[in-house]
């Protein structure tokens, strides 16, 4: 993965959403139209925080967020999520 050069402001992380799965448990292979958003991902860069609450979360940390949550981006042909850190639920 080459280098990325965004620096989420205040208290705003990017996120690698998950890959969504490809086939269920039994093996049935899963159309695009049908796979599920994923909820989970890899944080790649975190703000500063806001003036009187440090980030909680750092870059590497996995985590779980909302189903709709974050404002999707694409960089280098990659897909990110850009979230305030209350969007996420739990670092896993």
């Amino acid at each position: 993965m080459a280098k990325l050069n965004i620096k989420p402001l205040a208290d705003r992380v990017l996120v690698r959403p998950a890959e969504a799965e490809e086939k269920t448990s039994s093996g049935i292979i899963i159309p695009d139209t049908a796979k599920e958003k994923p909820m989970e991902g890899e944080v790649i860069a975190v703000g500063p925080g806001k003036k009187d609450e440090p980030m909680t979360v750092k870059a590497g940390d996995k985590v779980l967020y909302g189903k709709y949550s974050g404002t999707e981006i694409t960089v280098n042909a990659e897909k990110y999520l850009i979230m305030r850190e209350s969007d996420i639920y739990a670092v896993i």
